[in-house]
């Protein structure tokens, strides 16, 4: 069905005894002469339409449309919330937040023993009302340093975490690093910080990956990918670390955990 309207008329001035006056005054009669002009054939079809139970127009008696033009039908809403019960369902009973954050990112492959539990406080918001970019780096950081104790460890024990930590020997320096921000954080919330290596055919750096997962939103809010190499502090040049540190971490990125 298609209506063409006439434009209304518009103000012309005219000076008459020294004051400016409109020549006709606005009106909305044209606009209702032509709706009411429409043939009677197309409004019945058009009730027609709403009537017939197999036209999406349909809306059947006690029933309500849409709450907006984008929201899905009946049929998809239902499957929408089917696939939510079942969602909610995976999740252990009784479980907290911070039980389901470990165990995702578990199941995602990253290191049980370096998880990082990252407190969000009203300090970390800047002005748009949000965590700082720039915070997520420290994040990660801290992150990154359980990690390396649970490799140190792994490696050779309290007195090789002692060594790496302290920049003594061979260690890991960070060579450069990304970040990917996929949602905002507030106040108040917790971020769980998981960490796995991902490693290629050079002997002397290996990729890190890792993500920060919401408590509040339970999902995944951020991720990075940083690029280490493996350092003598001692000589002051990169080196291999040696095929006791490689098979830690092929184990590790094969199979996410830390193990020695």
């Amino acid at each position: 069905m298609t209506v063409s309207l006439s434009p209304l008329p518009m103000f012309s001035l005219t000076r008459a005894s020294g004051r400016v006056l409109p020549r006709s005054k606005p009106t909305l009669r044209p606009f209702l002469l032509q709706t009411a002009s429409l043939s009677g054939s197309s409004i019945k079809s058009l009730q027609d339409a709403f009537r017939d139970p197999s036209s999406p127009f349909h809306i059947a008696p006690g029933q309500t449309g849409p709450e907006s033009p984008d929201a899905p039908p009946p049929s998809q809403a239902s499957s929408t919330s089917t696939t939510t019960q079942l969602d909610e369902s995976n999740q252990t009973a009784g479980s907290s937040p911070a039980e389901n954050a470990r165990a995702k990112l578990i199941s995602m492959g990253y290191d049980a023993r370096s998880l990082w539990e990252q407190s969000i406080v009203w300090g970390h918001h800047d002005a748009f009302r949000h965590v700082n970019n720039a915070h997520y780096l420290r994040f990660i950081e801290s992150g990154r340093m359980m990690w390396v104790m649970a490799f140190g460890n792994a490696l050779g024990g309290e007195e090789r975490v002692k060594a790496m930590l302290a920049g003594q020997g061979v260690s890991i320096i960070l060579k450069s690093i990304t970040v990917n921000f996929r949602r905002p954080v507030t106040f108040p919330d917790t971020l769980l910080v998981g960490h796995r290596p991902i490693i290629s055919s050079s002997r002397t750096q290996f990729t890190l990956n890792a993500v920060l997962y919401s408590y509040s939103q339970q999902a995944i809010v951020a991720d990075s990918d940083g690029t280490f190499v493996w350092y003598d502090y001692d000589t002051l040049k990169k080196r291999d670390p040696g095929d006791a540190a490689w098979d830690i971490l092929k184990a590790a990125s094969k199979h996410g955990q830390v193990e020695g």
